[in-house]
């Protein structure tokens, strides 16, 4: 009854939009407000679907992770593979009209791979990435990079997108707030206002490779001539839109709402990704209590994968998994080696006295979360009850997500506004190889948000680089896991299958991603 009356009132607050003109828009709902704009600074999935829109990529992932050209039209190798010349194809503009140019790709690699987990890599066997004229560019490497292809067109977050040399140059840990990209779509200024959505208008300048779209590789069609992202934080509000035909998708529906729209013959709940997404405490290793390894193992004990699952998406055991280490479930790269402090009975009590001998006396610890993003907000709600039931000296930070993506880069104490703990969720493609995991980077200041300093992981890691093959890979992730397991950059909780919510007159949308090529109106 009440929901009902809610989803009512919801809906009078969304105007639809004019028979006339829904053909040609789609509206969506994000799982967030879009709270950054540079796809580089931030690994937020909800800046990088945004990416995804604006930009282009010298090289594209397939649905089976293999890299396909898409702003480049080839490439040779040279010495051994340490040359390498990558050639442009004709006709490729940035939405102000300017052509793309080698060096534009140039300034915006070298950008990328201060941020990306394998850019960071690549870092360390480049001697130069240069532009050799307006078409060319190549880099000069100390060795060869078989994995440089994929690199340049891997999705994880933050992906190499290509935009002009004067944005590009800007510090890779300052954030633009300009969008200029050369991908399908433009970004409107005009319609970005925070809090409350965007505005995306249809590149017609935009020249689509050949061949099949599957994930980000081949050709992206736009077939809208605007697409509209309206931030609705209030769950009953979006999904009383998506039934009213207000908005076409609802990016993120929590399991209740789920329910109520599959009984409409109108919308379809579908798999976002058809792999499960990873769930992850993490830490902030510049302070106490958290840089001790073992005050953060004494947390094994009392850490339940199902309760955070289950918060998450519902009782379905179907959309969860548990006992999951730190690899994508199915992966290439799983396994359970080292995953018995996770496994089996667990207990409050063995968890207070493994705090109380590792040395916690009390210090404070503050749990940073978000309150308008579904499954990190349902993850923070069952971190913030753990902790509770620890007895630990707790201090809850709930705010919005873009709160959130600015206030966890602070290194400070908590008493001068720093964090301690925090939870997020990570797409399947991120976790599938220790090359990908932004969270298993270990490298101190250069590592992702917490900055865990484990030399250990970092030599396996550059070791798996350099495995010649797939047995030899898996062999190094067991024993990455063994460490992980032993100093924890961070405790998984468990892996989903994140569901989206869509009308079913929607046809052709490209799975793993929420992206926006391909799909069109039936």
């Amino acid at each position: 009854m009440q929901r009902r009356t809610l989803l009512a009132a919801g809906a009078a607050a969304l105007a639809a939009p004019a028979h006339g003109q829904r053909a040609q828009v789609l509206r969506f709902v994000p799982q967030a407000d879009l709270s950054s704009l540079d796809p580089i600074w931030t690994t937020s999935n909800v800046t990088r679907n945004m990416g995804y829109m604006v930009y282009d990529q010298l090289y594209g992932s397939d649905s089976e992770f293999r890299a396909q050209p898409q702003m480049a039209a080839g490439h040779v190798e040279e010495d051994d593979g340490r040359r390498v010349i990558i050639t442009l194809r004709e006709g490729l503009r940035f939405h102000d009209g300017t052509p793309v140019l080698a060096k534009d790709a140039v300034a915006s690699i070298k950008r990328w791979m201060r941020r990306h987990a394998m850019g960071q890599k690549l870092t360390t066997v480049v001697e130069a990435v240069e532009a050799l004229d307006d078409k060319r560019l190549q880099f000069r490497l100390k060795q060869r990079f078989p994995l440089l292809y994929e690199a340049l067109g891997n999705p994880v977050a933050p992906p190499c997108f290509i935009m002009p040399e004067r944005l590009a140059q800007t510090d890779a840990f300052t954030q633009l707030r300009e969008v200029v990209g050369s991908g399908p779509y433009r970004f409107i200024p005009g319609d970005f206002v925070a809090g409350n959505g965007a505005g995306f208008a249809r590149n017609a300048a935009y020249v689509p490779v050949q061949g099949s779209a599957s994930l980000t590789a081949g050709p992206k069609l736009a077939h809208f001539e605007r697409v509209e992202w309206k931030t609705i934080p209030d769950a009953a509000t979006a999904a009383a839109a998506l039934q009213n035909n207000e908005v076409d998708w609802y990016e993120q529906p929590p399991p209740e709402i789920q329910q109520l729209l599959a009984r409409n013959r109108a919308l379809a709940i579908e798999a976002m990704d058809p792999r499960p997404m990873m769930a992850l405490m993490r830490f902030n290793f510049a302070q106490p209590p958290f840089n001790n390894a073992a005050i953060r193992r004494a947390l094994l004990p009392a850490i339940n994968q199902e309760d955070f699952m289950i918060a998450s998406v519902g009782t379905d055991r179907r959309l969860y998994e548990t006992d999951v280490g730190f690899f994508t479930p199915g992966g290439p790269m799983a396994s359970d080696v080292a995953l018995e402090p996770l496994k089996g009975p667990r207990s409050i009590e063995a968890a207070k006295a493994a705090l109380r001998e590792a040395g916690y006396t009390n210090q404070p610890i503050r749990l940073l979360g978000p309150t308008d993003i579904l499954i990190p907000s349902a993850l923070t709600q069952v971190a913030m009850d753990l902790f509770k039931r620890l007895g630990v000296n707790l201090d809850v930070a709930l705010t919005d997500w873009g709160t959130v993506v600015q206030r966890r880069t602070s290194k400070e104490p908590v008493d001068k506004g720093g964090w301690s703990v925090s939870m997020y969720a990570f797409s399947s493609m991120d976790f599938l190889t220790p090359a990908t995991n932004p969270t298993l980077r270990a490298n101190g200041n250069g590592a992702w948000f917490g900055w865990p300093d484990m030399p250990r992981i970092e030599q396996l890691r550059d070791q798996w680089f350099e495995a010649p093959t797939l047995a030899a890979r898996q062999a190094l992730a067991r024993q990455i896991q063994v460490e992980a397991m032993q100093d924890l950059p961070f405790i998984p909780v468990g892996a989903y299958r994140s569901q989206t919510a869509i009308r079913r007159d929607l046809a052709d949308r490209v799975r793993g991603l929420a992206l926006f090529w391909g799909i069109k109106r039936s």
